[in-house]
C-alpha cells in the first residue's frame, strides 16, 4: 500500500500521525510526505526566544526566512528518517495562506497523479470559515487536489485518473467513545501507537527550533494520544476520521474489540509512564547553545 500525506507545516506529519506512519512503515508501505509550506514563520520559538536575552546570539537574530525554513526542513527530514518516511516533498509556499490556490491544488493533483496513493492522510479541517487556519486551508487543498486528480483523461492532461481509495482526517479534538455522545460529530477509528512512541517522541525531538522536543513532545504524549488511548482501550492511539464510507462483506468487529476485557480496560491502558520511561535529555552544563537551532 501507498499512503500520502498532505499538510501544512513541517511538524505536522509527525505531531498528527507519525505513530501511524511508523506502523506502516513496519509492514512495508510506501510513504509519501507533501508539505505545503516553509513554516518559517510558524511557532518560531528558538528565535523569537533568542531576542529576549540579554546578550542574543547574531546568528539567530539575523537569521533570514529562507535560513528559518531551511532549518525546518532538516528538522523534518531528521524527524522523517526516524520515523520511516520515505520520501519527502516541501511546496514551498509561504505559510501566511488564507485561501485556497487553485495552482496548489493542481500542483498537489500532479503529486497525486505521479505517486498514486492508496490512501490520503490530512488534518481534520477544523472551520472552514477561519480562513487564517491554514491547517484547515491544506485539506482543503489536498480534498480539492484528490477530485481533479481523478477526473484528469490522459487525452488532456497527460496522465490517467487516480482513485484515492479513502482519506483519513486526523487532529479533531473530540474524545467521545460513542457516536451518540455528540450526535455523530467524532473521531471513528483509533490506531494503537503504543509500540512505537519512543519513535514518535524521537521524531518530535528533532523539532528543537519550535519548541516541540522535550518536555512538550512528552506532554503531547501524555496528554493528547495518552486520552485517544483511553477511548480505544490501549494506552496510546492517534484518531481519525475517515472521510468515504466503507463497505464489508458482513458487519465488521476488529481483533481488538473482541479480545478487550472492558472490566480492567481502564487499568490496563494506563501501564506506561511516558516521562519515565522516555526521560528528557538534560544538556550538561559545560555544553554551549549552538548558534544553529538544530542540534
Amino acid at each position: 500500500m501507498k499512503i500520502m500525506t498532505v499538510y501544512a507545516h513541517p511538524a505536522d506529519t509527525i505531531t498528527n500521525c507519525g505513530g501511524t506512519l511508523a506502523l506502516h512503515h513496519d509492514n512495508g508501505d510506501e510513504i509519501v510526505a507533501v508539505i505545503l509550506t516553509h513554516g518559517g514563520r510558524i511557532h518560531p520559538n528558538v528565535y523569537a526566544e533568542e531576542w529576549r536575552k540579554a546578550n542574543p546570539d547574531d546568528a539567530r537574530t539575523h537569521a533570514t526566512l529562507s535560513e528559518i525554513a531551511a532549518n525546518k526542513e532538516r528538522e523534518l527530514r531528521a524527524a522523517a528518517a526516524i520515523i520511516g518516511i520515505d520520501q519527502v516533498i516541501t511546496l514551498n509556499h509561504d505559510d501566511t495562506m488564507a485561501t485556497v490556490h487553485e495552482d496548489v491544488v493542481e500542483e498537489v493533483a500532479r503529486l497525486i497523479a505521479e505517486h498514486r496513493p492508496d490512501v490520503l492522510i490530512a488534518d481534520y479541517p477544523m472551520n472552514p470559515v477561519v480562513t487564517a487556519a491554514s491547517h484547515t486551508i491544506a485539506t482543503m487543498t489536498a480534498i480539492a487536489a484528490i477530485e481533479r486528480a481523478g477526473s484528469f483523461l490522459k487525452n488532456l492532461d497527460g496522465t490517467e485518473e487516480v482513485n484515492v481509495k479513502q482519506v483519513f482526517l486526523g487532529g479533531m479534538p473530540t474524545f467521545a467513545p460513542d457516536a451518540l455522545s455528540l450526535h455523530g460529530t467524532r473521531n471513528d477509528l483509533h490506531i494503537d501507537i503504543t509500540d512505537v512512541v519512543d519513535r514518535k517522541l524521537a521524531a518530535m525531538d528533532q523539532f528543537v527550533s519550535q519548541g516541540y522536543d522535550g518536555l512538550f513532545a512528552r506532554k503531547l504524549l501524555e496528554s493528547h494520544n495518552g486520552e485517544f488511548g483511553r477511548c480505544a482501550g490501549v494506552n496510546f492511539a492517534e484518531a481519525f476520521v475517515r472521510y468515504r464510507n466503507e463497505t464489508h462483506r458482513l458487519l465488521p468487529v476488529t481483533e481488538h474489540a473482541q479480545r478487550v476485557d472492558p472490566l480492567t480496560r481502564h487499568i490496563s491502558y494506563s501501564e506506561i509512564n511516558v516521562r519515565e520511561r522516555f526521560p528528557v535529555q538534560v544538556p550538561s552544563a559545560d555544553s554551549k547553545p549552538s548558534a544553529d537551532p538544530q542540534r
